[in-house]
């Protein structure tokens, strides 16, 4: 089949050639025209033989919105827009409305696979219509991992970009505690070879995962992360994960601290550690580090 797909970075552009290989044509449009197949999104469309899909892969927010703008002008009753983003799911609900006016599909398509994707395929986890679902599934198809496995239809419009989000959230503890494993091995005397340790994991243990084995491959290009600054950005996908559990009252203790370690690690003098450090000293005369 042929696809739009809007967006060639580094999951778009190798996207765009795992489902060439698989025999569908694919249309590339991107800002910058070295990567691009066309010059733009007028052309896209118009290259494009009706019924169309068109696959959004930009950030989420502001240049999501605009690309579906866009879109909505120039797309035809019965074409079908795939947000393959970091949508927020609500965003999700308000860009379907917005296309069935002009009788355009809409699916929300949760993608996971990141610089792997390419030759290992990717996690797909879609949200929306039936039918619509079946237009683009040659496409779904290509992209995700071999075997019966990697796939799911999750549920309505907005589904598939909650899946993805409450995906990233496990993701955001699960990395905090092999972080937090690791510091507590790297503080201890008698722990002589902590990559060692990591890499005895890999088999056999019941905390083995593909992140465990991204741990090693990172300690194997510098043992002790010496050559790392202590920081981490959020993508908002942790943040959104939480806002989800308040509003529908589902405790997420652990995912929760790992957001807020994310914060922590932005603070290279902790503001809250100083009042710690004030109150110590006040009820029970500890010592404080001066400036």
């Amino acid at each position: 089949m042929q696809l739009g797909l809007i967006g060639l970075g580094k999951m778009g552009g190798n996207m765009r050639e795992r489902i060439r290989r698989a025999g569908h044509t694919v249309i590339g449009y991107d800002r910058n025209p070295e990567v691009s197949d066309v010059d733009s999104l007028a052309e896209l469309v118009e290259k494009l033989e009706g019924p169309r899909v068109v696959w959004v892969m930009v950030p989420a927010g502001a240049a999501t919105q605009s690309t579906i703008d866009e879109l909505k002008e120039l797309l035809s009753p019965g074409d079908i827009v795939v947000d393959g983003g970091n949508s927020r799911w609500t965003d999700d609900e308000k860009h379907a409305a917005e296309l069935a006016v002009k009788g355009i599909g809409f699916v929300d398509c949760g993608v996971s696979g990141g610089v792997w994707g390419l030759e290992n395929g990717y996690a797909l986890m879609v949200g929306g219509d039936k039918e619509h679902i079946a237009r683009v599934q040659p496409i779904f198809d290509a992209l995700k991992p071999e075997g019966d496995f990697g796939y799911v239809h999750a549920g309505k419009v907005g589904a598939g970009h909650f899946s993805k989000m409450v995906h990233n959230g496990i993701e955001y503890a699960m990395m905090q505690a092999y972080a937090e494993g690791w510091e507590l091995l790297e503080k201890v005397d008698s722990v002589t070879d902590v990559r060692e340790v990591f890499r005895s994991w890999q088999e056999g243990t019941v905390i083995r995962s593909w992140l465990l084995d991204l741990a090693v491959n990172g300690l194997d290009d510098d043992e002790h992360l010496n050559k790392l600054r202590g920081f981490a950005a959020d993508s908002g996908e942790g943040r959104w994960t939480v806002e989800a559990a308040i509003d529908n009252a589902v405790p997420l203790p652990a995912i929760t601290a790992s957001l807020f370690a994310r914060f922590a690690s932005r603070q290279d003098d902790s503001p809250q550690m100083k009042m710690i450090a004030a109150l110590r000293n006040q009820f029970g005369g500890h010592a404080v580090e001066k400036k």
